[in-house]
């Protein structure tokens, strides 16, 4: 019996460790597309990338796990029925209980990982990305310079290039800078400046050896200056504090507030590992084939109801949201049909095809 739960449990975690490797590589090359092409239309710092991509597989990590665990509880289990080696288990000794225990010794310890990152690590993710873009928003422009990049304010007034920029982030060359303001458009380029910091705070852009052309779109009255040295004061960004959403919240404090948002978020975290759970203990008898018919409807059914059941999971969080369901409730009609249809699927398979 032994050898029987160490052959399987050391299976299910190759095939789970796989899953995991190959769903977490596809998700951070989607996720890495998106950040970089925010990036490359200058919505999002260069060196924000990085963070960003962080903070979006930590809040994936519940489902990646979940859906590994369940791929390779599934997969290892379906491999032992195509090639007769459960057959031969079964007359060995191995009964119901035989088949669920490890499964459970395997899973219980991810589970547990699931349910804290899903209820205090996505919490504490979502805060540090907030208090991280915070601190992006209120950087100056001139921190976020990048050689060869055109670089608009958020105002919308200023956009400032530079060809190159030194090692210490102070020295620029070949520099260019547009602004609107008072109706007036000025076009400034010059030949090499340099960022000064005084002591007030204010940042400045000090050019040298440069044009400046100033006047009125589509006005005749132009005017040129030119100049040795001409000071830019680049202004700090306004940030405007938002409040604490229902996302960044501990799930004590979720709790101890217990408004539809918050029941519906508290929800939605314990259905991360309470599915994960179940759909694993699923594995079991909807792993079940006759290696003399076809295994593709297997698969098939199997997939639908892991859609099917986290769909529920979240529309069960709009239910509560809402206010249209408590979250007891909620969790009581989805976990809970869940479970009758666990137990329903132990029943048939240990009284029918398995037990023969």
């Amino acid at each position: 019996m032994r050898r029987f739960e160490r052959a399987l449990t050391r299976e299910m975690a190759a095939g789970a460790g796989v899953g995991f490797a190959a769903l977490a590589a596809i998700f951070s090359v989607v996720l890495l597309v998106r950040t970089l092409g925010k990036a490359a239309i200058g919505d999002l710092e260069v060196e924000a990338v990085m963070p960003m991509l962080g903070f979006g597989l930590l809040r994936s990590l519940p489902v990646l796990l979940s859906l590994a665990l369940f791929v390779g509880v599934f997969m290892s289990l379906a491999r032992l029925w195509r090639d007769s080696e459960a057959v031969i288990w079964m007359n060995g000794g191995v009964g119901p209980w035989g088949w669920a225990w490890p499964v459970i010794v395997f899973v219980l310890p991810v589970v547990l990982i699931i349910a804290f990152v899903s209820l205090e690590g996505i919490a504490w993710g979502v805060r540090k990305q907030a208090e991280f873009e915070l601190i992006l928003a209120a950087k100056d422009q001139i921190t976020s310079l990048a050689p060869g990049v055109f670089t608009e304010d958020r105002q919308g007034k200023r956009v400032v290039f530079v060809e190159k920029i030194s090692s210490d982030d102070r020295h620029v060359e070949n520099v260019f800078v547009q602004s609107f303001e008072r109706g007036r458009m000025g076009v400034t380029v010059a030949r090499q400046g340099e960022i000064t910091q005084m002591d007030n705070g204010d940042t400045f852009l000090v050019l040298e050896q440069g044009k400046r052309y100033a006047g009125v779109p589509g006005a005749a009255d132009l005017q040129l200056a030119l100049f040795k040295r001409y000071s830019v004061r680049i202004p700090q960004q306004a940030v405007a504090q938002r409040g604490i959403s229902s996302r960044a919240m501990n799930s004590v404090d979720l709790l101890r507030n217990p408004t539809p948002p918050n029941m519906g978020e508290w929800v939605w975290r314990l259905g991360y590992p309470v599915s994960a759970l179940l759909l694993c203990l699923l594995a079991v008898p909807l792993s079940y084939a006759n290696p003399r018919a076809g295994r593709s409807l297997n698969v098939v059914f199997t997939v639908l109801i892991y859609a099917a059941y986290n769909n529920f999971v979240g529309l069960s969080q709009g239910w509560v949201e809402r206010d249209k369901m408590g979250a007891f409730e909620s969790l009581l009609v989805v976990h809970g049909s869940m479970f009758l249809v666990l137990l329903a699927m132990y029943w048939r398979r240990f009284r029918g095809p398995w037990t023969s």
